[in-house]
């Protein structure tokens, strides 16, 4: 399992947000594959393949923002987890929401984690680079 790539899928509306993560993974010399939806709907055509769109591969891990248009984080996640053959992906919200309602909503759904986006110095980039870590140690769900 090690061998094999892992697809992340960022779900975030906010452009400056979805640099920042590049400019991470840049920083941190991640090669990992980046697709990018911009609503819960788009992340969710992406997963299955419909609406002209690509099948994301698997494995992948989902970066998740909570506040987008269409079709927020909480409902994206509601979907995810209610599809079969979705269900088991790994979720890690990644929000500027420090609400403790958000929090416990989405550890409720069964997220890997839940990061605040804008903390103040290199807390970002670390977060970033323990993801990169946890996806290459463990086993991702079938």
């Amino acid at each position: 399992m090690k061998d094999t790539t892992v697809t992340v899928l960022l779900v975030d509306d906010d452009k400056v947000d979805t640099m920042a993560v590049r400019r991470s993974f840049l920083a941190l010399n991640i090669t990992n594959p980046v697709i990018e939806a911009r609503n819960g709907i788009e992340a969710l055509d992406r997963l299955r393949g419909h609406n002209g769109y690509e099948k994301v591969p698997r494995p992948c891990l989902v970066m998740l923002d909570l506040n987008m248009p269409r079709m927020g984080g909480i409902e994206f996640l509601e979907e995810l987890r209610g599809d079969p053959t979705l269900r088991r992906i790994l979720v890690f919200v990644m929000t500027t929401s420090a609400a403790a309602e958000d929090r416990m909503r989405a550890y409720n759904m069964n997220v890997a984690g839940y990061m605040l986006k804008h903390r103040p110095g290199q807390s970002f980039l670390k977060a970033i680079g323990m993801l990169q870590h946890f996806w290459r140690v463990i086993e991702f769900p079938e």
